[in-house]
């Protein structure tokens, strides 16, 4: 099986939809997908989500399926925290203090655990995280691939080719990444990121009857490129 996850394109967070750059986004993206096309695609629930995804549906001729644990509005509520520099929320890697935090040796030895540090266990984090990689296992299980926690890798129950892509968001998708990967999710959420309507390629490759999932390519976005368009992370960075 072949994963593809893309987060949705230039968004208008309220009222939540797609700006005119960030529907000519996701039709850069239908493009690249309909090129080998998808045997199943799946999108959050959030009206950027959906909008995001409608070009592909429409070029494969196909109907999503809707995923509400993946709307990013559930992540928000469970793995942000009030700004020590500004008023509002922000996400836990854009927290400046959260980000050393995150880094530090105590955290690390906590591993898949680091919500228990002193620092953070008032928060409850885990209750995030745990609902994240409970709904990400119950969703993989359906697709074939059982996973086996803290290995990294799953078992294969239903081998197959198929090809299926989860349209979805930034700040729930850094968190279902890690979820998958087994990779403590202070560690991925620093060091990784993704663009507007980025494409994570993840291959998952049988051997001995198990699978372990492989990023091909991390928030690709060679479509946006091809057809011409700003290549700037979130508006900002150009690269």
């Amino acid at each position: 099986m072949v994963f593809f996850y893309i987060r949705h394109g230039d968004p208008i967070y309220n009222p939540d939809s797609l700006t005119p750059l960030g529907h000519r986004q996701a039709e850069a993206v239908a493009k690249r997908l309909a090129l080998y096309g998808l045997d199943k695609v799946y999108v959050s629930t959030s009206t950027r989500a959906i909008q995001t995804s409608t070009p592909t549906c429409e070029l494969l001729k196909t109907q999503p399926e809707l995923l509400d644990f993946t709307n990013e509005g559930h992540a928000w509520e469970e793995l942000t925290i009030e700004n020590y520099y500004c008023q509002g929320r922000r996400w836990l890697f854009e927290n400046d203090k959260i980000i050393q935090l995150f880094h530090d040796e105590s955290i690390r030895n906590l591993g898949e655990r680091w919500f228990d540090h002193p620092e953070l266990k008032q928060y409850n984090y885990e209750k995030g995280i745990t609902r994240i990689r409970d709904n990400a296992d119950e969703f993989f299980k359906s697709l074939g691939y059982e996973h086996v926690k803290g290995t990294g890798k799953y078992k294969v129950v239903e081998p197959n080719d198929k090809r299926v892509a989860l349209f979805a968001h930034q700040g729930f998708g850094l968190a279902f990444l890690s979820c998958i990967l087994d990779i403590p999710y202070p560690m991925f959420c620093t060091h990784f990121d993704m663009c507007h309507t980025g494409m994570t390629v993840i291959e998952f490759a049988e051997k001995d009857g198990y699978s372990v999932p492989k990023i091909l390519t991390l928030s690709s976005d060679s479509h946006l490129y091809r057809e011409g368009l700003p290549t700037n992370y979130n508006n900002c960075l150009r690269f």
